[in-house]
């Protein structure tokens, strides 16, 4: 057993006296916003809402159609995209609503994140709750929040021109950025929360959760390129695909071509590849987590990394069954129950690994 010495970090705060609950408060309501929308955001993909506003009106979008003829005007521009006469052609105006809905709202819950942040940021500047290094932290925040907003238009426009659905790698894109964004506001709070923590002085373990949140990033990044390819559809049978170990589709070294990669929509081999991937990191991750569990356990952990262990591993296991459950009932559609909860999941492991990360400090020799 490795030695293990807990002891204070240098404050990471200039605040000698920390910042007030208030201030801590909002850091909190900023990471449940961003993590609500991106469960709207996998509701929208799921439902097929997200070409069903085809223009990006920062300003005037945020009021949605108040009249019949607006309606009509908006479906109208809606029936000119390729996502309409390709899978929706005589769709009715109360279903075009409903997709409309949730591309609305997810659009309108990034505008209030917008008011959220700045509106009270103001005031704990003028009042000098917030000193130099969390106005920094900050302002990373807001341009990472701009540039997630700009990619989710880019991604929409993907699938306003000759495509019935956007990119994959742009939604995939779109996803990793919130995901930045949520890890990066998530790590501010920590030190907001806990400028002085106990650390466990073991290289190893700090190196392998180090890891760990690399390869979950890597299946995040796996699990996007999954639903922008609708890849559960092609194989909804588990622990086998469609009664092979590894698809025949991989298996023929001519399929192994640039083509299949960009045009991904014309052949099996990307949904089989990212499915074979995403499965199989899923089973690295699980060996990984738990022998990291058994053995952080063993080294008498502080209580607040003891509760990450805990938290992490019981994560894992819910979003192993969640998904298997998404792909065995992915029969002629994706469920969107279980296609959201699995992607928020998704979020909440990201988070545990990286409570576990900021328990442990940095790697030391």
């Amino acid at each position: 057993m490795e030695a293990v010495a807990n002891t204070a970090l240098p404050k990471e705060s200039s605040r000698a006296g920390g910042y007030p609950s208030v201030v801590k408060a909002w850091l909190v309501a900023g990471l449940f916003m961003i993590f609500m929308q991106v469960v709207i955001g996998g509701i929208t993909r799921l439902t097929g809402s997200g070409l069903s506003i085809t223009k990006w009106e920062i300003v005037t979008g945020t009021l949605p159609p108040l009249s019949a003829r607006q309606w009509e005007a908006e479906f109208e521009l809606y029936q000119a995209t390729p996502q309409y006469a390709k899978i929706n052609q005589g769709m009715t105006m109360g279903e075009f609503k409903f997709i409309y809905f949730w591309e609305y709202i997810h659009r309108l819950w990034a505008r209030l994140m917008g008011f959220v942040f700045i509106i009270p940021l103001a005031y704990f500047w003028a009042r000098g709750m917030v000193d130099k290094p969390l106005l920094r932290r900050l302002g990373v925040v807001f341009l990472l929040a701009a540039l997630v907003a700009s990619f989710g238009w880019i991604m929409v426009a993907s699938g306003l021109i000759e495509r019935p659905w956007v990119n994959a790698y742009k939604l995939t894109m779109h996803l990793s950025l919130a995901l930045i964004l949520f890890s990066y506001l998530l790590w501010t709070t920590f030190k907001a929360f806990r400028p002085e923590r106990p650390v466990l002085h073991s290289r190893l373990l700090k190196n392998a959760a180090l890891a760990i949140t690399g390869l979950i990033a890597v299946q995040i990044v796996l699990g996007g390129i999954m639903a922008g390819t609708k890849a559960g559809l092609f194989y909804p049978t588990w622990p086998d695909m469609n009664g092979e170990a590894v698809p025949g589709v991989l298996l023929a070294f001519g399929n192994w071509a640039v083509e299949n990669f960009v045009d991904y929509d014309s052949s099996l081999f990307l949904p089989a590849l990212v499915q074979f991937l995403h499965r199989g990191m899923a089973y690295v991750l699980t060996i990984i987590i738990l022998w990291f569990f058994f053995k952080t356990v063993k080294s008498n952990p502080a209580p607040a990394l003891r509760t990450g262990l805990y938290l992490l591993i019981s994560v894992l296991v819910i979003q192993m069954v969640l998904g298997i459950l998404t792909v065995v009932n992915s029969v002629g559609a994706i469920p969107v129950s279980y296609g959201v909860f699995h992607q928020a999941v998704a979020l909440l492991l990201l988070t545990a690994i990286l409570f576990v990360d900021f328990q442990l400090g940095k790697a030391r020799n």
